[in-house]
């Protein structure tokens, strides 16, 4: 089984020091976001976790710690910079200061196990075709020689950020062939891996990949071992991606991102950061009398390590 930190929230900035514990201790709680009153038991030993899949905009609380983890698991990271400011980022760090970040990140888990997420691209008045562009070189030079890929989408408009999000224009076939040429030019003009993951179209005439962002062959070769090849459940339509399952909890990030889907709203969100108990084994609240606990089944993904096996013999 893989275990995911931040698909939920931003367990990483906000939640490390619980995180941390977790695993520690071997065990969390997850409260089922539709059915309330079922909690679901993970074990978190390294014999029953396969791989842990990090997301997050800011490594910076849980470096100095982060060894606790990666000495014991095997491990895949995806760091989310993007060109947007405090107007619609508003918890995220400056993207210089994000940059460094990722650049001591990757120095002590190796790039290969870094991605790089420029997501989601999104357009209003301010951060045009030509500002995404702008920035998308400038980071990438940078970037380029820490990390395994760069993984971008644009904005999927649903409802709710039409309202959150008035400013938004809309992506048109000549914008998104726009950024995808000139997103395109740029990695290969730096050797970097580019793909998108989900549905975004074939973009491939522009040297773009289509790809999951933690598929079997990325989290394997990340780790030096091998993951079945299975059908896996999707998460969207066009998802690659290994199952996982995420310890997290929807609103609970007050980064406050404006194009957030998984807070209702950020002053939910904030008010439940500020209940939050780190040394209790689920993220928001408690495991109450009248909850219904069941433990999880945990099956393993990694094929048998067949030249050790050989080895014995």
């Amino acid at each position: 089984m893989i275990i995911n930190t931040g698909a939920r929230t931003d367990t990483v900035q906000y939640y490390s020091e619980w995180l941390l514990r977790r695993f520690r201790e071997g065990f969390v709680f997850v409260r089922n976001p539709m059915y309330p009153d079922q909690v679901t038991r993970y074990e978190l030993s390294p014999d029953r976790v396969d791989a842990v899949l990090f997301c997050s905009k800011n490594y910076a609380p849980i470096l100095p710690r982060l060894h606790e983890i990666t000495d014991r698991y095997r491990c895949y990271f995806h760091y989310t910079i993007t060109a947007y400011g405090r107007d619609i980022e508003p918890g995220v760090p400056p993207v210089d200061e994000s940059m460094e970040t990722l650049l001591r990140l990757s120095e002590m888990v190796g790039r290969q196990r870094v991605s790089w997420r420029y997501d989601p691209v999104l357009l209003t008045d301010r951060y045009t075709v030509r500002l995404h562009l702008e920035t998308f070189a400038r980071m990438a030079e940078r970037l380029s020689p820490y990390i395994d890929r760069c993984i971008f989408s644009f904005v999927e408009l649903y409802r709710k950020l039409r309202v959150n999000m008035p400013e938004l224009r809309p992506i048109s076939d000549a914008d998104r062939d726009a950024i995808a040429k000139g997103m395109g030019e740029t990695a290969a003009r730096l050797g970097l891996w580019l793909q998108t993951c989900g549905t975004n179209g074939d973009l491939t005439r522009y040297g773009i990949h289509p790809s999951g962002c933690a598929t079997a062959d990325i989290l394997g070769r990340a780790n030096g071992c091998r993951f079945r090849e299975r059908k896996h459940r999707a998460v969207r339509e066009g998802c690659r991606c290994m199952e996982s399952r995420d310890i997290g909890a929807y609103d609970s990030c007050p980064n406050g991102c404006r194009y957030c889907y998984a807070n209702q709203t950020p002053g939910t969100a904030a008010a439940n950061y500020r209940t939050h108990d780190p040394s209790s084994p689920i993220l928001l609240g408690t495991v109450g009398p009248a909850d219904h606990v069941h433990i999880a089944v945990q099956t393993s993904d990694l094929e048998p390590d067949v030249g050790t096996q050989l080895s014995l013999f």
